[in-house]
């Protein structure tokens, strides 16, 4: 496997009671501490309604985390450009990648949610289409164009930025769901993908033939689509054991089923759990799992295994949640920065090959002690120090000792006949 990207996709999902002020600041010492860790993306979205997402401004809380980071990428995932004027999300844009020194990614999407579309009073059937025509249009003005242009939901009058964004070229990525409508639009403009559907099982399977759209789209229009652009998003909770991973994320992964998935979403097919057990049981299956509750290995495996389904892929995007409490959650984080990520991009294999032919190779440096050794015995004050050393470092030179000192004293006796004859 080529070496990955790694990063975190907070919607985010917060169970509701909590002091919300407390969860902005909690989610931005979040973002800080994967940037301590070296994760490579974060992204977090746009949403107005069902009160368990309410971060409705992408962009003020990118520019927030951007004062508290210094290399971590930060993604809007998504703005849903039907929801505003796209002057105003490129104006947008620019000022966060001023802001945060060239780090911003620019992800749309059509809007997940039908009720922020219908609070603004926008029909769903013009979503997706409202989203491509501000694709093309954000895309022109971050290339200096003025533009006039009129419809039905904006109109522009001579308009251009008067200051572009810090990137010379600030990547484009969509939302693709299960539809092909994400996918097709990548396609059609040559840009990034971040597949959101991959959490549930129906979305796995369906990612070798979503990327097919894209390559399909790309042919259409000339462009071209590559999967280092194409981000997976997964979800997991590690632990040391698996039996600690499902104790600490149990309960809290059936509260958000329950009152978001089931009671909020209302997702046609979707059925309460009954108890946190089988909550886990049914979500952190092993075969074809999109969740994963257990340890880094078994998070390498499954990670392994969806890269081998659907063919390649650039980044894998972890969901934040709130399944286990703060602390938990963190440790979580950091296992996969310790264990998961090296395993994957094979930082510590060079490290197992050398620890593996030194064992192998012993007998080869057995005279590098031999040799040690020797400059200790032409001197008597070394001697007498090696006797009363005490470190384990020094074992097996005690052990020899004895042997070495009577060589030597047979060595001066053999030396001494030798003379007197």
């Amino acid at each position: 496997m080529p070496r990955m990207g790694f990063g975190a996709f907070l919607a985010p999902h917060h169970p509701i009671g909590e002091n919300p002020t407390l969860q902005f600041r909690r989610d931005l010492k979040f973002v800080e501490h994967l940037d301590e860790l070296g994760y490579d993306e974060f992204w977090c979205g746009e949403h107005h309604s069902s009160g368990w997402e309410m971060i409705a401004s992408p962009e003020m809380f990118l520019a927030a985390a951007g004062e508290r980071t210094k290399r971590i990428k930060l993604g809007t995932g998504v703005i849903s450009l039907p929801y505003h004027h796209p002057y105003n999300v490129a104006q947008r844009m620019v000022q966060l990648d001023h802001m945060t020194g060239g780090r911003a990614i620019f992800g749309s999407g059509p809007g997940a949610l039908p009720s922020d579309a219908h609070t603004l009073g926008i029909d769903p059937m013009t979503q997706r289409d409202r989203q491509d025509d501000a694709i093309d249009v954000i895309r022109r003005l971050f290339k200096g164009e003025r533009i006039t242009k009129k419809t039905e939901w904006y109109t522009l009058q001579d308009a251009a930025l008067q200051l572009l964004p810090l990137q010379e070229d600030m990547e484009f990525v969509v939302a693709s769901q299960v539809s092909p409508s994400g996918m097709t639009l990548a396609g059609k403009y040559g840009i990034g993908i971040i597949s959101l559907g991959s959490m549930s099982s129906q979305g796995l399977l369906s990612l070798p033939t979503q990327w097919g759209f894209a390559e399909q789209a790309a042919v259409k229009h000339g462009t071209k689509v590559d999967r280092k652009n194409w981000r997976v998003l997964l979800s997991w909770h590690v632990a040391e054991t698996r039996e600690k991973a499902r104790e600490e994320a149990r309960h809290g992964l059936m509260r958000w089923h329950n009152e978001y998935i089931v009671g909020t979403l209302q997702r046609p097919g979707d059925q309460p759990f009954t108890s946190p057990d089988e909550a886990v049981d049914k979500t952190a299956f092993e075969d074809g799992a999109a969740s994963v509750i257990g340890t880094p290995d078994d998070l390498v495996k499954v990670i392994k295994s969806v890269y081998a389904q659907s063919g390649g892929f650039g980044t894998v995007i972890g969901f934040v949640h709130d399944w286990a409490n703060p602390e938990n959650t963190m440790r979580s984080w950091d296992m996969v920065a310790r264990y998961v990520i090296p395993e994957i991009n094979g930082y510590v294999t060079k490290l197992r090959e050398s620890q593996k032919f030194l064992i192998e190779n012993r007998d080869v440096f057995v005279r590098a002690g031999q040799a040690i050794m020797a400059k200790i015995m032409e001197n008597k004050d070394a001697v007498e120090a090696l006797k009363v050393t005490e470190s384990p470092r020094f074992a097996a030179a005690n052990a020899a000792l004895p042997r070495l000192l009577k060589e030597k004293e047979d060595e001066e006796k053999k030396g001494k006949q030798q003379a007197a004859e």
